[in-house]
């Protein structure tokens, strides 16, 4: 015959559960690209906003890529911005991605963009271009 369940065989059950799920999401978690724009030739980054987003130029789907993204401001004093960037835990990185960086005045007026290739674990430098017009 069994002996009957009681409330701390419950309890002990329970938790091994909890521990179990939070061993999955410590062990699945989320990796962060670190890195930093500047400004072609060395000069100061202009004042404004720099939205800088993961891209995989193979998927033209803006929604997908909306999703990866941080924005840091410039004060117009600094050489270089430092940044990071929460990369999702299922991230596909079969395809060639990159990251992206505009600049953009507080009117939304572009004044700057930049690239570069993402190597999960390498810090990422972006270089800021003017945007001609």
């Amino acid at each position: 015959m069994k002996p009957p369940v009681n409330r701390r065989t419950l309890l002990i059950a329970a938790g091994s559960a909890v521990v179990a799920v939070f061993a999955r999401a410590v062990s699945a978690e989320s990796q962060v690209v670190r890195g930093a724009v500047t400004y072609t030739s060395g000069e100061v980054i202009p004042k404004g906003q720099i939205n800088i987003q993961i891209a995989e130029p193979s998927i033209q789907d803006g929604a997908r890529q909306g999703k990866m993204e941080t924005k840091v401001n410039s004060d117009g004093k600094s050489k270089t911005i430092s940044f990071s960037l929460v990369l999702p835990e299922r991230l596909n990185t079969s395809h060639k991605m990159e990251v992206v960086a505009h600049l953009q005045r507080d009117d939304g007026w572009l004044l700057a963009r930049g690239s570069a290739p993402l190597a999960i674990g390498d810090p990422v430098s972006i270089t800021l271009y003017t945007a001609m017009y």
